[in-house]
């Protein structure tokens, strides 16, 4: 059902834990199955993400798609991890189970949230950023691209 790479990352998950004094901090969460999922990231002046660390409360596929996305986001800029998709994700982890794709959207939206929060407290605008919802349930109208 869950490939060896949604395992690994979730019985030994990536950047764990909290930053404190984030650049930015984002939270979102999934009213229809109770995850939740909180992103830290430590930004330098260049636009850099230095370090990055999560909080989920949630399912294994949650808690993988929270360790891949840190994994995915460390060392870029700002702008690059923008671009980091639920897609780019669950191809990091050789998919995800179709009922299980949402986690993806709150990995790629927990990101957006903390970019958000970043930008909000710097005063800037990162092209192509829009205010991140709190349920990605809102978004489920939209169509979410399977692996």
């Amino acid at each position: 059902m869950y490939s060896e790479k949604v395992m690994d990352h979730f019985n030994n998950p990536r950047n764990v834990g909290e930053i404190e004094n984030p650049s930015g901090v984002g939270t979102v969460g999934n009213a229809k199955c109770g995850d939740i999922m909180r992103m830290y990231m430590d930004i330098d002046d260049e636009g850099v993400i230095r370090e990055v660390k999560f909080k989920t409360f949630g399912c294994g596929a949650a808690v993988a798609t929270s360790s891949m996305a840190t994994e995915l986001v460390k060392g870029k800029t700002v702008e690059e991890a923008l671009k980091v998709t639920n897609k780019a994700v669950m191809e990091a982890l050789d998919g995800l189970p179709p009922i299980k794709v949402h986690c993806s959207l709150l990995a790629e939206e927990a990101i957006h949230a903390a970019l958000w929060d970043y930008a909000q407290k710097h005063n800037i605008t990162i092209e192509g950023l829009e205010k991140p919802v709190n349920d990605i349930g809102e978004k489920e109208e939209a169509p979410v691209e399977e692996y």
